[in-house]
C-alpha cells in the first residue's frame, strides 16, 4: 500500500475512533451502572494510539526523517502522546473519569490536524538547513511529551475542580511537604476510643473525618474507616452542600494522580528546555534568544514549578494548586499554538503566516 495513503487513511481513522471513543466516556460517565462501556473506552483509546503510531512511522519511512518538523506532525505526535498519557493515568487511577477529560481534547486535536490545516500543510517536506540535526529527536519529541503530560496533569485538575464543585475540602495527602499527610490532621484511634470532637472543622473537611481504627476480631490490625461527622443543630445549615463520600474519594483519586502526571511532565520539559538551548546554540549561535516560543516555554516553566513548589515545599493540597495546574493547561496551549498566531519567530517552521 502506498504510504500517502496509508497516513490519510489513518489520520481520519484516528479521529473517527477518538470521537466514538469520548461518547463511549461520555455515556459511561452519564450511565455509570454500564461497566462495559469503560473498556470499551479504554480499547478505544488503545487502538487511536496504535493507529496514531503506526500513522507516524509511516511518516518517518516515507520522508526519511523523525516526523516533528511541521505542524501537522507534531499535533499528531502530540494525540499519540496524550493518549498514551491517559492509558497510564487510567490504568494507575482506575477512573473512567479520566477519559472524560482527556478524550475530548485528543479528538480535538486529530480534528484540527486532519479537517483544519491545509493539504500542503499536511504534506511532507524536505528539512530546513536548522533542523537537519540529531537534535530534532531529542529536543522536539521530549517537548511534545512534557506538553502532554502536562495538558493530562491540568485537565485532571480540571476534573478535580468540577468533581468537588471548587470546595476546599481537605484529602488525604499526596504532596510531600509539611502540609501533606503527616500534618493534615488525620491521625490513629483506638477500636475502644471515643472521638469527641473531629480533628478539622466539619465544613473544612467536607463534613467526613477519616481515622484508622483497629477492628477485625483481635484488635491488633489496621482498617481505615470513613466515619461521618454529625454537626451540632447550629452548623447544619451550611452555605456548602458536603460532598458525598464517593465524590471525596473520587476528587482524593484525580488530585493524586494530576499531582503525579505533572511531576512526570516537569523533568520533560526542563530537559527540553535545556536540549532546546544547545541546539540553538549550535544552530543560530546563541543559547537564548528571546524567541516568542522561548519565552512561553520559559513561562510554562515557571508556572509548573510553582505548582510542584507549593505542593512539595508549602504542602498545598486540593482547589488552590487545581487552580494553578488549571491555569497552566492554558499556558501550555499558549505555548504550543498560541504563539503561532500572534507573530513569527526563530521557529519558523510550526506558524501559519
Amino acid at each position: 500500500m502506498n504510504l500517502v495513503v496509508l497516513q490519510n487513511w489513518l489520520d481520519n481513522a484516528s479521529f473517527a475512533i477518538l470521537f466514538l471513543t469520548m461518547l463511549v466516556y461520555w455515556g459511561g460517565a452519564a450511565f455509570p451502572n454500564l461497566p462495559y462501556l469503560a473498556a470499551l473506552g479504554t480499547a478505544g483509546m488503545a487502538i487511536a494510539n496504535l493507529c496514531i503510531a503506526t500513522l507516524l512511522g509511516a511518516r518517518w519511512i516515507e520522508a526519511g526523517y523523525f516526523p516533528l518538523s511541521n505542524l501537522y506532525e507534531s499535533l499528531f505526535f502530540l494525540t499519540w502522546g496524550i493518549t498514551t498519557i491517559h492509558l497510564i493515568a487510567e490504568n494507575t487511577s482506575r477512573s473512567r473519569l479520566v477519559g472524560v477529560v482527556t478524550a475530548p481534547v485528543a479528538m480535538a486535536v486529530a480534528a484540527f490536524a486532519t479537517l483544519t490545516l491545509p493539504s500542503q500543510m499536511q504534506m511532507s517536506e524536505p528539512l530546513v538547513p536548522a533542523l537537519k540535526s540529531n537534535w530534532l529527536m531529542m529536543h522536539v519529541s521530549v517537548m511534545m511529551l512534557s506538553y502532554a503530560a502536562l495538558m493530562v496533569g491540568s485537565l485532571l485538575a480540571i476534573a478535580f475542580l468540577i468533581v468537588t464543585r471548587g470546595q476546599n475540602i481537605q484529602l488525604q495527602g499526596s504532596s510531600v511537604g509539611t502540609g501533606g499527610y503527616r500534618s493534615n490532621g488525620y491521625r490513629l484511634h483506638k477500636a475502644t476510643e471515643l472521638i469527641s470532637q473531629p480533628t478539622t472543622p466539619p465544613v473544612e473537611n467536607n463534613g467526613f473525618a477519616r481515622n484508622e481504627r483497629n477492628n477485625n476480631g483481635n484488635g491488633n490490625a489496621s482498617t481505615a474507616v470513613l466515619n461521618l461527622v454529625t454537626a451540632p443543630e447550629s452548623q447544619v445549615i451550611a452555605s456548602v452542600e458536603p460532598l458525598s463520600p464517593q465524590r471525596l474519594s473520587l476528587a482524593e483519586t484525580l488530585d493524586n494522580i494530576s499531582y503525579r502526571v505533572i511531576g512526570l511532565g516537569f523533568p520533560l520539559l526542563t530537559i527540553g528546555i535545556i536540549a532546546g538551548g544547545v541546539w540553538a546554540n549550535e544552530a543560530w549561535g546563541s543559547y537564548w534568544s528571546w524567541d516568542p516560543k522561548e519565552t512561553w516555554a520559559l513561562i510554562t516553566w515557571l508556572v509548573f514549578a510553582a505548582y510542584l513548589h507549593s505542593r512539595i515545599t508549602r504542602g498545598w493540597q486540593g482547589r488552590s494548586p487545581a487552580i494553578l495546574a488549571a491555569t497552566g493547561f492554558v499556558v501550555v496551549w499558549v505555548c504550543y499554538l498560541g504563539v503561532n498566531l500572534l507573530g513569527k519567530g526563530l521557529h519558523s517552521y510550526g506558524w501559519f503566516f
